[in-house]
């Protein structure tokens, strides 16, 4: 059972982070990878959330495989994020490679901790 709750959480995050990253991306006209950036962050900041919730015990662990695992898995990409700060190096733009990095992990452990410190203040 536990497997198909990855499976349908997946099943949106998908299709949930290709339509936000064309969505973000097409509304800025740089080499920077907005859509890839934002759609991590989102998804840090949800599972920092989530886990704080299970933590608290206001969610189940299987809310937390299908939100979490699934969802969270499925939205956010350090794969994307890796490649494209190659491009990004390759191409030249070696500033917006450092910054995609930089940004990237500073704003994702950023939304962790915010999301973490908002279930500790809804739930704890």
């Amino acid at each position: 059972m536990n497997w198909l709750l990855v499976v349908v959480g997946a099943m949106v995050g998908a299709p949930l982070r290709y339509l936000t990253d064309r969505a973000v991306q097409k509304r800025h006209d740089t080499v920077f990878p907005w859509g890839t950036f934002t759609v991590n962050v989102v998804g840090c900041l949800l599972l920092g959330l989530l886990s704080g919730a299970v933590t608290a015990g206001a969610a189940s662990p299987h809310v937390q495989l299908l939100l979490g695992t699934g969802l969270c898995g499925a939205l956010t990409t350090y794969s994307t994020f890796s490649y494209e700060t190659l491009r990004l190096a390759e191409g030249g733009a070696r500033f917006f490679a450092v910054a995609n990095v930089v940004a990237g992990v500073v704003a994702g452990l950023g939304a962790a901790f915010l999301g973490a410190s908002l279930a500790d203040a809804l739930w704890a």
